[in-house]
């Protein structure tokens, strides 16, 4: 684990942790770039596949399916679709109410992730 992340952030990968709805700097992010987990620096999603969903998390139609992980959550008395990293970072959740091409949503925290612009 990296030393580089704050007490939330660790709560959020490693604990399954949830950020308030709305506090996310990624909720405003425009740019073309990647999308890395916060501490392992996985590329998960693409600029492209980001929309604005209303929910308050950062939310993608599509999730490069190499570096993560999906299993079943059954915490908070429902069960959802839980997005981990390849590595185990907790991600958030993916809900099957998104838009065209997938129908899918992928409702992340923006504090599991990291912003690489393209002209970096």
């Amino acid at each position: 684990m990296s030393n580089d992340l704050t007490e939330e952030q660790k709560n959020i990968l490693y604990n399954s942790g949830t950020e308030m709805p709305g506090t996310s700097n990624l909720l405003d992010e425009k740019r073309s770039g990647t999308y890395v987990s916060a501490d392992k620096g996985l590329p998960v999603f693409r600029s492209e596949t980001k929309f604005e969903s209303g929910t308050g998390w950062p939310s993608f139609y599509d999730v490069n399916k190499e570096n993560i992980i999906i299993k079943e959550d059954t915490s908070h008395g429902m069960i959802r679709k839980e997005i981990l990293s390849k590595e185990g970072e907790h991600l958030g959740h993916v809900f099957n109410d998104g838009p065209n091409p997938t129908g899918l949503r992928y409702c992340i925290n923006g504090l599991s992730l990291k912003f690489i612009p393209d002209e970096d």
